[in-house]
């Protein structure tokens, strides 16, 4: 374990330093090819730096926050677009570059008012924490679960504990540099359907990130061919397909094993689903709508039992669920005990 928090250490501090020189020398570059270029050695670094770790947790938010989203704004910086431009103070930038998008002013009161009209029960980090305690707990128990009942811990123990991890950045940049990012997601289990899910409120960062690089970019590619009522639909299975192939990379960084591409179906399928169901909104045009009870819990378990065929098995397959909450108990350890009170 004190191997790898050095290395953990020892590699984000060449994270910060490259962002750095990006921050520095590539910024001032003429926009296009000639800063694109001088991005090209941070690529290849940021996708070879989770290779020095080992373990699940620092490996997987490593990869994720540098292999994914830094390249992919580094990749907008090139043209002058992306959250990293205009350009930012020093430390913004680098936060913004692989964590999350800032919250600008004109989109607080939007999301405020949101809250507000939500009566749906809404978890805080504190509720989500202890829950994600109890199944930790409770996963000591696997062997007397049904395979089905382990797949579901394991959906409500992945999206507790990524709320829990990215939250604890986003709320720890907001304390110290009083700057307001995006959160990671927006209580997905209040999804009326696979457009609101993906679109709307799961992973947010990643959403972000994807319309883009991948959508935007497509969809105005293929509109003069499409027209602009079919245009967005190849856009969003592209993005779909690169979200599976990312995460495809995210899971052997994490795993070491050969890609099964499961994963990367599990998105695919997603893609078409989410194609479909934008088609048959617009054939009935309003005229039919489930209502918000009912279509809820149906999104809610069409993602999980689909997860449980195609997204969890590599990871449970190669001991990643496992290794991931023994990780978890470890970094418990190494908190300083509670003095005692009297």
């Amino acid at each position: 374990m004190d191997s790898e928090i050095r290395n953990f250490i020892h590699v984000w501090l060449t994270a910060i330093a490259s962002l750095c020189y990006c921050y520095y020398i590539p910024a001032k570059l003429p926009k296009g090819m000639p800063r694109l270029l001088s991005l090209v050695p941070v690529f290849g670094l940021f996708a070879l730096l989770p290779l020095r770790l080992s373990t699940v947790i620092p490996t997987g938010f490593t990869s994720f926050c540098l292999t994914w989203l830094a390249n992919s704004r580094l990749l907008l910086l090139a043209f002058d677009s992306g959250p990293l431009f205009p350009k930012k103070p020093l430390p913004i930038f680098v936060i913004l570059a692989c964590l999350s998008t800032m919250v600008t002013p004109h989109d607080k009161p939007n999301a405020a008012a949101a809250a507000r009209g939500n009566t749906k029960l809404r978890l805080n980090y504190a509720t989500k924490t202890l829950l994600y305690s109890v199944l930790v707990a409770v996963h000591g128990y696997k062997d007397l679960m049904s395979p089905k009942l382990l797949m579901a811990l394991y959906s409500c123990m992945f999206y507790l504990f990524n709320e829990i991890a990215l939250g604890f950045f986003v709320n720890g940049v907001r304390i110290l540099i009083g700057v307001e990012l995006e959160p990671p997601s927006d209580e997905p289990y209040l999804s009326t359907s696979l457009q609101d899910f993906w679109g709307r409120r799961w992973n947010l960062v990643v959403t972000d990130s994807l319309r883009q690089t991948v959508y935007k970019p497509i969809r105005r590619a293929v509109q003069p061919i499409l027209g602009v009522q079919w245009a967005p639909l190849p856009a969003v299975l592209a993005s779909f397909l690169v979200s599976g192939i990312m995460h495809e990379l995210l899971f052997y960084y994490i795993t070491r094993a050969v890609p099964t591409w499961e994963v990367t179906w599990f998105f695919v399928f997603h893609g078409m689903c989410v194609i479909l169901e934008v088609g048959i909104k617009v054939a009935v045009k309003g005229r039919w709508q489930l209502h918000p009870a009912l279509s809820g819990p149906m999104v809610v378990v069409f993602v999980v039992v689909t997860a449980t065929w195609w997204f969890y098995p590599p990871l449970v397959r190669n001991g990643a669920v496992d290794r991931s909450v023994d990780e978890c108990k470890a970094l418990v350890q190494l908190l300083p005990p509670k003095p005692n009170g009297k």
